[in-house]
C-alpha cells in the first residue's frame, strides 16, 4: 500500500533505515513530503511527481496482459489499470498508450479510460511539474515546436511525452531546454530562435 506522508509523520512503529527519514526509539519518521510504500519500505520525494487527477491525459507502456485487464507503467509510483472489456482493440506488452484517468483507487492504482495505442515514434520523460511550461499559455510553446519540426507530439500530464515523425531530435532538444529553463522569462522567444536557427542549419 502507498500513501502520502508529510514531514514529521510516523511511517513505522520501529526504527528502520530508510532514505529521507529520521529514527528514534519511538519509530521512523518522514523528513519530507513524499509517497511511502509500506510493502517496499521506500519513501519517494513528492516534489516533481505527478499526482493523478480525474480527467488527466497520461501516457504509459503496457507492462502486463492479464485475463481481463492491462497493467500500464505510468513512470510514476502508481500503476495504471485498463479493463480489456471496455476496449475496442487489443494491446500487447510493450505497446505505448495514451489514456484518461478515471480515478485513483486505494493502494495507488490508477483506473484508466479509453487507452489507445501509439504506433511508432518514441517516448521521452520530463518532470511533471514542467509540463504546463512545455505546453505554454494557450498551447503557444508546444505549437511552435510542432510547427518548426513537423513532429507529432502528445503530452501526458504524468511527464511522459510521445513524439513521432519530422525532426524528432530537434523537438526533443527544445522540450529538454524548456524543462531546464522553465523558471526563466522570455523562454518562448528563445525557444523560437533556437528552433529557427537549428532548422536552417
Amino acid at each position: 500500500m502507498q500513501r502520502i506522508v508529510v514531514p514529521g509523520e510516523k511511517i513505522n512503529d520501529t526504527p528502520i533505515r530508510i532514505d529521507n527519514t529520521l529514527t528514534d526509539k519511538g519509530g521512523t519518521f518522514a523528513c519530507i513530503l513524499g509517497i511511502y510504500d509500506e510493502e517496499k519500505k521506500v519513501l519517494v520525494p513528492l516534489e516533481g511527481l505527478w499526482l493523478p487527477r480525474q480527467g488527466d491525459t497520461v501516457i504509459g507502456v503496457v507492462e502486463e496482459d492479464r485475463a481481463n485487464m492491462y497493467i500500464i507503467n505510468l513512470n510514476a509510483p502508481y500503476k495504471g489499470i485498463a479493463l480489456s472489456k471496455f476496449m475496442e482493440t487489443e494491446l500487447s506488452v510493450g505497446d505505448m498508450v495514451v489514456a484518461t484517468v478515471k480515478e485513483l483507487e486505494k493502494g495507488g492504482t490508477v483506473m484508466l479510460l479509453r487507452p489507445q495505442g501509439l504506433r511508432g515514434g518514441k517516448l521521452m520523460s520530463v518532470k511533471p511539474s514542467k509540463v504546463p511550461r512545455i505546453i505554454g499559455k494557450s498551447n503557444t510553446m508546444i505549437r511552435q515546436i510542432i510547427d518548426n519540426t513537423g513532429t507529432s507530439i502528445t503530452i501526458g500530464l504524468n511527464g511522459v511525452i510521445w513524439l513521432k515523425g519530422g525532426n524528432i531530435d530537434l523537438a526533443a532538444d527544445a522540450i529538454l531546454r524548456i524543462e531546464e529553463e522553465a523558471h526563466t522569462s522570455g523562454l518562448t522567444e528563445r525557444i523560437g530562435r533556437m528552433l529557427s536557427d537549428k532548422k536552417v542549419k
